[in-house]
């Protein structure tokens, strides 16, 4: 008898392991649950679509282009803007009102939506942004823009972000504030961002504007 209740126990113990072991990959699969994109097309309706345009184009230069744009990356901006990493009342007011599920539905949806191309518009300066671009400035160790942010501008998922089609001025504003030490949620772009003149960051917005 005393074998046949160890054996009905050692049983019971398994059955409640392998219950245990299988509950992991629910748990996982729930951690990395997919985008809703229904919902995230009514909360950008609800939230974003005022400034950055109904399929994510903005039609305002001052306001980015998110059509396209990286989802890893939109998540990590909001992100920073909801904690202050990333200093922008107003998006931080935005921000604020978004859970992480939010972003993410958000930030799925303005991706499948295909960016608008963009257009350079000075041509004495686009050469120059084209150099800068694609080959840095040698003598004061500034690095090709295309290493990080692809040939074409359309930058590596969730590490660098896509530039292809963005509008000049919001580009300037961007790289401006990364020289002056007013956004500083990017060491290495404050960096490289600070080794450039007005004349230069210029140059390599409108050029970037015309990349597709």
């Amino acid at each position: 008898m005393k074998l046949i209740a160890q054996l009905i126990i050692a049983a019971s113990v398994a059955t409640l392991a392998v219950s245990s072991f299988a509950e992991e990959p629910k748990k996982e699969a729930a951690a990395v649950a997919k985008p809703d994109l229904a919902k995230g097309e009514a909360s950008y309706g609800a939230v974003c679509a005022a400034c950055h345009g109904a399929d994510g184009n903005s039609g305002t230069p001052a306001y980015p282009k998110l059509a396209q744009q990286h989802p890893e990356y939109l998540v990590k901006q909001l992100q920073e803007f909801k904690s202050d990493k990333r200093n922008n009342a107003v998006m931080k007011g935005f921000a604020s009102a978004l859970s992480d599920e939010d972003m993410k539905n958000i930030a799925y949806w303005v991706t499948s939506k295909k960016a608008k191309p963009g257009f350079a518009k000075d041509k004495e300066l686009v050469t120059l942004g084209e150099r800068i671009y694609r080959g840095g400035i040698a003598d004061r160790q500034v690095a090709a823009c295309a290493g990080c942010h692809s040939p074409n501008g359309a930058g590596i998922p969730s590490q660098y972000p896509r530039l292809s089609g963005q509008h000049a001025d919001y580009t300037v504003a961007q790289l401006t504030a990364f020289r002056d030490g007013v956004r500083k949620n990017n060491l290495q772009m404050t960096q490289v961002a600070a080794k450039l003149n007005d004349r230069e960051i210029k140059a390599v917005a409108d050029y970037v504007a015309g990349l597709r």
